[in-house]
């Protein structure tokens, strides 16, 4: 409750996962609650969609294109988006798997964040008291897409280490951090998705 109505700050959302269309409302309630708001994972292609970059087969909502738009006007350099992608040519290992920048060729996906998207968020959380996190970065459960949400991990039990709040919540994120080993390094996980974002969207529970 005190991380979303009394933060200490700065206040760092970060937010990941595939579709956009259940996180609209909460993206759009953190940009009111917090200093930063970061979109990684495959949510953000729609948001690369939005600001005309080419996003090749990546996840897509079409239907949420001109809502991502508002979003991007109002929240000025609130939010965050990733800068390159590690891309492949299928959703598998053994696929083509190369680094894109904004743009996904034609005929690969994005399925992780790149290196300098790690160390933009990175950046955007330095100094950080307050972050919560739901939604990993990549596809995850397969290694060669799983750095990005693992170097969300490590720099979130930096956070911690620093005398920060770092909030998990989601099953997904939560299994990420297990499968990591830094679980008990951060303060608080939560195994409810939904409801921790329903509870992010200023709902009451």
């Amino acid at each position: 409750g005190k991380a979303v109505n009394d933060p200490e700050r700065p206040m760092v959302a970060i937010l990941g996962g595939a579709k956009v269309s259940d996180k609209i409302l909460v993206i759009e309630n953190l940009l009111k609650v917090a200093d930063k708001v970061i979109v990684g994972g495959g949510m953000c292609y729609t948001f690369a969609k939005a600001m005309g970059h080419n996003i090749g087969n990546s996840l897509v909502e079409d239907d949420r294109i001109e809502i991502a738009k508002e979003l991007i006007a109002k929240a000025g350099d609130k939010l965050i988006l990733p800068i390159d992608s590690i891309c492949s040519d299928k959703f598998a290992v053994d696929g083509d798997i190369k680094e894109c920048g904004e743009d996904v060729p034609d005929g690969y996906m994005g399925l992780d964040i790149g290196p300098k998207s790690v160390e933009l968020f990175k950046e955007a959380l330095q100094g950080a008291k307050t972050v919560v996190w739901n939604g990993p970065m990549g596809v995850f459960e397969m290694p060669n897409f799983a750095k990005g949400t693992l170097a969300i991990g490590e720099e979130l039990v930096k956070v911690t280490e620093n005398g920060g709040t770092t909030i998990v919540g989601g099953g997904d994120s939560t299994a990420a951090v297990q499968q990591l080993g830094v679980a008990d390094k951060l303060s608080h996980i939560s195994t409810g998705g939904g409801a921790s974002l329903e509870y992010l969207e200023g709902k009451e529970l």
